[in-house]
């Protein structure tokens, strides 16, 4: 492979959907993952402790480049966007941001085995000194979605979820968010530096075909 793989530019159909729904079939892929629990936006809490973790991983493996032993079918790539798995156990705390449970994740480039991944968190681990003992090597086949890109602040999500609960029903489909499949946010902002109003969120729901 020659170049940066842009994985928002080379896998368009899955990172930069239009703001109407659209139905998509979403591939295996791996990832490094984060569980955890709480409210995202708490400076102090659990996810920006995880998205601390996912970054140094990804970038200890982006640099492997430069080591000695460059891991076997390495290429070069745009560390791909955040993602973030999400669920309730109740559905009356759904406005209760504490009570969120979360998968964060970064996708992981395809050369990247669990042997690779090992090594990643070892040496993040011990140059950058940020406990990695959290991250874990996730393979994960999405299946059929709906999915939409959001513009604006995560509140004003429902606005857009229904938009999507309206395509799904108008095409036959039912919401599949189960045991197995959640609700999933690709961020193509950082949330940390961009007007809540300009913020662009991929929302994916899982769905299944209606029973004939």
């Amino acid at each position: 492979m020659t170049g940066i793989l842009d994985y928002k530019k080379e896998y368009k159909d899955l990172y930069l959907p239009k703001t109407a729904p659209v139905t998509i079939n979403v591939p295996e892929m791996a990832f490094v993952a984060v569980d955890g629990k709480g409210d995202p936006n708490d400076k102090d809490g659990e996810f920006g402790k995880a998205i601390e973790i996912l970054y140094s991983i990804q970038y200890t493996i982006k640099m492997s480049k430069k080591k000695q032993n460059t891991p076997e079918g390495y290429f070069d790539y745009v560390v791909p966007p955040l993602e973030g798995f999400w669920t309730i156990e109740n559905k009356e705390d759904a406005r209760n941001k504490s009570k969120y449970l979360w998968t964060a994740v970064i996708r992981l480039p395809e050369f990247v085995n669990k042997t690779i991944f090992d090594w990643a968190c070892t040496e993040a681990a011990n140059k950058k000194r940020i406990n990695t003992e959290k991250a874990k090597y996730l393979k994960l086949k999405e299946g059929m979605c709906v999915q939409c890109l959001h513009i604006g602040s995560f509140d004003d999500e429902p606005k857009t979820i229904a938009m999507i609960e309206k395509y799904i029903e108008e095409n036959n489909l039912t919401n599949d968010i189960s045991g197995e499949r959640h609700h999933h946010e690709i961020y193509l902002s950082d949330y940390r530096k961009v007007e809540k109003e300009k913020l662009k969120t991929v929302l994916r729901i899982p769905v299944r075909n209606k029973p004939a």
